[in-house]
């Protein structure tokens, strides 16, 4: 395209990058720059505007982060080509294929002979799927009162959505606007950050260590004034870190000091907690104004209940609330009763305390098994275990031809591998990962571990 028929379809009042990339935006999304129509470059661009080229190249990154343009090396930018797929880019990553295996430790969910039984919960739901109004109160009264009980720290209103990342999704929406800094951590959970591409939001990636970010890695990440912040406080996935409440604190503290830090919306992702070995842990401790926590019971009760409750300040908790009532309006009251039951009937209550017993024993025994064979993991909580490989593309080969299946680690890493991913001064050993769902180990440790050993290549230095 001719950069002057560009100048002539945009505006291009605000000549920031978020302004330039906002009128982009506006033209493809309107369809008057068709998909795989080329851009000028940016050289071209700069110059019509007077600005630099680095504020054009700004521009372009964000676009791309958002899906919209795409680079093709030499011969240029262009408007991308919309995509029929039905999973984003880094959760297509994830995908395992549906060709079987002898064993599927790639996706990350719990086992399902862990689950507590649905039949009774089931027998306790209403014959008749009935509300009395579809203003009604969102959460059932009864399900927001052991909600509220069992919550980490006061939440000032608390409300049940379609599991998690409905959750985060929500939130973000509510807080974060194009251009927008957020805080991940690095490793993270891949549709995280296609979440944010969505939103055009920039991430900020941060470094862990075995319990969850380090606080002076965030403290460099805070310095590019982020709006929120993505934390999984237990269970992280995929390493297993789980933060300790003084490492809370310290991550609060560091809020507190940045001279920004009172903008910052923390939003925490529980998503293991009735599984996790951990107690209950949240910043809302010390910052409950400026922390959003999600918890969500897919590994405890199972993933297709699809529920998950968000509690925060009630002015934000509220702006979700009117807005989902925009759209699907409430979660089904009948699942709210199901899941109710599941969490005040004692036999489902010893169903899940049964399956943190064997998560923690099937970590616990496949964690040792690799370090007696060479290979450095950390202690993790939850269903996930993070181990470095000499090389993720020859690890996976290797233990699909031995009939095992895991994730690969580079859909996981927010920042180039290797590097500080904070900007903070850190020594770490460059290298490959992948992810095993050790959750579905329920037998034979000996001969996994000495498969995943094998794929490692006794890789014998590891960490986050």
């Amino acid at each position: 395209m001719d950069v002057s028929h560009l100048t002539s379809l945009a505006s291009f009042s605000d000549t920031t990058p978020k302004g330039i990339a906002g009128d982009l935006a506006r033209l493809v999304t309107s369809g008057e720059l068709e998909a795989g129509e080329r851009l000028p470059t940016v050289r071209e661009l700069a110059s019509e505007l007077g600005v630099s080229p680095a504020t054009v190249s700004q521009a372009w990154q964000a676009l791309a982060r958002a899906g919209l343009i795409e680079s093709r090396g030499r011969a240029g930018s262009f408007v991308r080509e919309a995509s029929a797929g039905r999973l984003a880019l880094r959760m297509r990553g994830m995908a395992a294929p549906d060709d079987p295996v002898r064993l599927d430790l790639s996706r990350g969910t719990p086992d399902p002979l862990l689950l507590p039984a649905l039949a009774p919960a089931l027998s306790r739901v209403s014959a008749r799927a009935e509300t009395g109004s579809y203003q009604s109160v969102p959460v059932i009264p009864a399900l927001a009162a052991v909600l509220a009980d069992s919550w980490p720290s006061q939440a000032e209103r608390i409300m049940v959505v379609d599991g998690a990342l409905d959750a985060l999704s929500r939130t973000l929406e509510q807080v974060v606007r194009f251009g927008d800094r957020v805080v991940v951590e690095h490793p993270g959970f891949p549709p995280f950050l296609d979440l944010l591409d969505v939103l055009g939001a920039v991430a900020v990636p941060v470094a862990l260590d075995e319990q969850g970010m380090i606080p002076e890695a965030l403290a460099t990440a805070l310095r590019s004034r982020p709006v929120a912040a993505l934390v999984q406080p237990r269970a992280q996935n995929p390493t297993g870190a789980s933060m300790t409440p003084d490492r809370a604190e310290a991550l609060a503290r560091v809020i507190r000091d940045s001279p920004d830090g009172d903008a910052l919306i923390v939003i925490e992702d529980d998503h293991s907690g009735m599984i996790s070995t951990e107690g209950d842990v949240t910043l809302g401790t010390w910052v409950p104004a400026q922390v959003v926590h999600v918890r969500s019971f897919s590994k405890s009760h199972g993933p297709d209940l699809r529920i998950a409750a968000l509690g925060g300040p009630r002015e934000l908790i509220d702006r979700i609330t009117a807005r989902r009532m925009l759209g699907p309006g409430w979660t089904s009251r009948m699942l709210q009763t199901i899941l109710l039951d599941l969490l005040t009937d004692g036999s489902s209550l010893d169903a899940v305390a049964e399956a943190r017993r064997q998560y923690f024993s099937r970590q616990r025994a496949l964690g040792d098994a690799l370090r007696a064979r060479g290979v450095t993991v950390a202690p993790a909580d939850g269903v996930n275990l993070w181990m470095p490989v000499l090389s993720e593309r020859s690890a996976l080969v290797q233990l699909a031809a031995a009939g095992i299946r895991v994730a690969a680690g580079s859909p996981f890493l927010a920042a180039a591998n290797g590097s500080d991913a904070s900007g903070a001064a850190r020594s770490r050993r460059p290298g490959e990962f992948v992810r095993v769902t050790v959750g579905m180990v329920r037998d034979d440790v000996d001969e996994v571990a000495d498969a995943l050993a094998t794929a490692a290549q006794h890789v014998v230095a590891g960490g986050y």
